[in-house]
């Protein structure tokens, strides 16, 4: 049963959930009922070696207490900078609920498994261009990204299971830092931050 948990009803921060991922699976679910489109899109920050931010729109594909993973190339522009740098910050924002969930943690890869596993549930279209994009590099013209697609295409045409590349895979962000905001009137907005110790999470009120 849903709860739509309010966190401007807190008076103080003990008041709210133990968990962070009770109160974010609440707001997740309030967010895939009430978003038009893409209620799993998510602002994903890394940064490169010489310590400059870089930020792009990802969908989250899963999510559970180990964290929340999304997929990409690993030789992309993010793919390169999360090899150099294993930190990254992600924030959701749900205008239509006034909600923004911001969290910080560390990098890990997901196993070989899961990422087959999802690769699998993607359209063939998808598939393929995973194999033909060479994302983030230089492309002189849409067509040579065009002859790539037909050429895999081509090579995959009697394979219905198409494989996944050995340069696609899925990272996690093992978050260690969890903040959910909910607007408020005259810009008073609740912030109420999670921040975890080892194995524990504690919990503080912050003035917006």
């Amino acid at each position: 049963m849903k709860k739509n948990l309010d966190i401007r009803t807190l008076e103080t921060a003990k008041e709210a959930p133990d968990n962070p991922y009770e109160l974010f699976n609440d707001w997740f679910t309030q967010a895939k009922e009430h978003e038009d489109i893409y209620p799993n899109a998510m602002c994903l920050a890394t940064c490169t070696k010489d310590g400059r931010p870089s930020a792009r729109i990802v969908l989250l594909k899963d999510h559970d207490e180990r964290g929340f993973v999304f997929y990409t190339n690993k030789q992309s522009n993010k793919g390169e900078q999360l090899a150099s740098t294993p930190f990254a910050a992600l924030t959701f924002h749900w205008k239509t609920l006034e909600l923004q969930i911001r969290i910080e943690g560390a990098i890990e890869h997901v196993s070989d498994i899961e990422a087959d596993t999802y690769f699998k549930t993607r359209h063939p279209g998808s598939r393929i261009g995973a194999w033909a994009s060479q994302q983030s590099r230089e492309l002189a013209s849409r067509t040579e990204l065009s002859d790539r697609v037909k050429a895999t295409e081509e090579q995959y045409k009697d394979n219905d299971d198409i494989p996944r590349p050995p340069h696609w895979s899925g990272y996690r962000v093992v978050p260690d830092k969890i903040e959910f905001w909910h607007e408020g009137a005259h810009r008073l907005h609740t912030r109420l931050v999670y921040a975890k110790d080892g194995i524990n999470w504690s919990k503080t009120m912050l003035n917006p």
